[in-house]
C-alpha cells in the first residue's frame, strides 16, 4: 500500500508565510473562475485541482476564448493559457496582494478576458480588499514546492479512499476560501438548515453547501498555532460523534473546531504513511456513517481496482 516516494517534511519556517501568500493569491484566481462559471452544487465550480506542476483551475470559458490558470510551482509562475494558443505568466515572488492582483488582471486583459471580481477575500478574518492590500508578502519557492509535493501524496491516498464510495461524492479539490484539499461523501439525505457563517462569505453559500448530510475529510497547511493537519467532520454531526474511536492513535477530536484532526507529521513518520492516512479517513467516516445510520451497504465498495470495475458490478 505504501510507495517508495517519501512524504516530504513540512517543518520549514518558510511554509506558513508562503502558504499565507498563496492563500490570498489563490483567491484572486479562484474568484476569476467563480465569476466565469455557472453555479454548480456545493460550490464545486470554484475550486482548484492538484496538477503535475502545482494547482490549476481547469478550463474556464470566457466570452470569445477559454483559458486555464495554473500555479506552476515548479516554474514559480501563474501561467495563463488560452484556447487560441496564447500564454501569459505572472511571476510568483515576494510581492503584495495588490501587485499580484494587478499583474493577474493585466495578463487576463491581454488575452481578452475581462472579469469583475469582488475583491474582498473570503473566510479570512481581518482581510482587506485585494486592491488595498499593499503589505509585502513572503514567497519561498522551495517551501511552495514542498507543500505541493505533499498535496500530490495526499491526493493519491484520497483517490484510493474516494474509490470506495459509489454514492454522491465530490471531486478531490482545493477550496481557496479555507485553503484546504477536501473530499466529501454524501448520504443521500437532506440536512438541517446550516446556520454557520464565515468572514465575507454570503450565508446562502454556506446553506447551499451544507444542504445535504455529509462526511467530509481534508488536508490543511495549518495556521494559528495548528500544524499542517488532516481533518474529518460530519454535518449534521450525529450524537456521540466526538467520542468515537478513530485511528491511528495520534488522531483526536478538537471540540473547538468540532472535527477530528490528525497531524501531517504523524502520517509522514508512520511506518506506512498511506495506511495511517487511510485508517484515519475510513474510521472517521465510519463513525459518522454508523452513528447517523447511513445505508452503507448501498453506498460502499472495496477499494477500486485498476483497469476494470469492482467484481460483482455490471457482471453479465
Amino acid at each position: 500500500m505504501g510507495q517508495s516516494t517519501p512524504w516530504p517534511a513540512l517543518a520549514s519556517p518558510d511554509l506558513q508565510p508562503t502558504a499565507e501568500a498563496m492563500h490570498l493569491w489563490s483567491q484572486v484566481v479562484g474568484k476569476t473562475r467563480l465569476m466565469l462559471t455557472p453555479w454548480i452544487n456545493h460550490s464545486w465550480h470554484v475550486t482548484l485541482y492538484v496538477s503535475a506542476r502545482g494547482l490549476t483551475t481547469g478550463l474556464i470559458h470566457a466570452p470569445g476564448v477559454s483559458v486555464e490558470m495554473t500555479f506552476d510551482l515548479i516554474a514559480d509562475a501563474l501561467v495563463i493559457c488560452d484556447s487560441r494558443g496564447g500564454e501569459r505568466r505572472v511571476p510568483l515572488r515576494p510581492q503584495s496582494v495588490a501587485d499580484f492582483y494587478a499583474a493577474a488582471m493585466q495578463a487576463l486583459g491581454e488575452i481578452g478576458v475581462s472579469v469583475d471580481l469582488r475583491c474582498m477575500p473570503c473566510e479570512i478574518p481581518g482581510a482587506i480588499e485585494f486592491t488595498d492590500d499593499h503589505a509585502p508578502r513572503a514567497y519561498e519557492g522551495e517551501a511552495a514546492r514542498t507543500w505541493w509535493r505533499a498535496l500530490v501524496q495526499v491526493h493519491r491516498v484520497f483517490q484510493l479512499f474516494r474509490s470506495r464510495f459509489v454514492g454522491k461524492c465530490s471531486p478531490i479539490h482545493l477550496f481557496w476560501g479555507s485553503f484546504d484539499l477536501a473530499v466529501t461523501r454524501f448520504s443521500g439525505r437532506g440536512a438541517p438548515l446550516h446556520a454557520g457563517s464565515a468572514p465575507h462569505l454570503p450565508g446562502a453559500v454556506m446553506r447551499e453547501a451544507y444542504s445535504q448530510e455529509v462526511s467530509s475529510a481534508g488536508f490543511w497547511p495549518g495556521g494559528d498555532g495548528v500544524p499542517p493537519s488532516f481533518y474529518s467532520y460530519a454535518y449534521p454531526a450525529p450524537d456521540g460523534f466526538g467520542e468515537a474511536r478513530v485511528a491511528p492513535a495520534a488522531a483526536f477530536f478538537d471540540k473547538g473546531l468540532g472535527e477530528f484532526l490528525l497531524p501531517y507529521e504523524a502520517v509522514r513518520t508512520a511506518p506506512d504513511p498511506d495506511a495511517a492516512l487511510l485508517d484515519f479517513l475510513q474510521t472517521s467516516y465510519e463513525a459518522a456513517a454508523d452513528l447517523a445510520k447511513w445505508d452503507r451497504t448501498r453506498l460502499e465498495v472495496p477499494t477500486g481496482p485498476y483497469g476494470h470495475p469492482p467484481e460483482g458490478f455490471w457482471d453479465e
